[in-house]
């Protein structure tokens, strides 16, 4: 099955940039579609693989910073291909 996952990592702390920039350095590296904007990153393909990526990578990212959280939208289709229509 094919899925779309929007990810938001926020660092609760005053040195933020760096762990979102290795988080997304991470995915990047993972093989899979990986679309950023400034305001979150997404990544399509197989729900294992997608869903094994997101847990590994959120672990390594929470042990590089004392306080966080990750906003998460999973969409069940690869919309990695939408072109707005308007």
């Amino acid at each position: 099955m094919k899925i779309s996952v929007e990810l938001t990592l926020s660092p609760l702390q005053n040195e933020f940039e760096e762990p979102i920039i290795n988080f997304i350095k991470k995915l990047r590296a993972s093989g899979l579609t990986v679309l950023e904007n400034p305001l979150s990153t997404q990544v399509y393909g197989d729900y294992d693989t997608v869903m094994r990526l997101v847990t590994s990578e959120l672990k390594n990212a929470f042990e590089l910073i004392d306080n966080g959280l990750l906003f998460m939208k999973i969409v069940k289709t690869d919309r990695s291909d939408y072109e707005p229509t308007f």
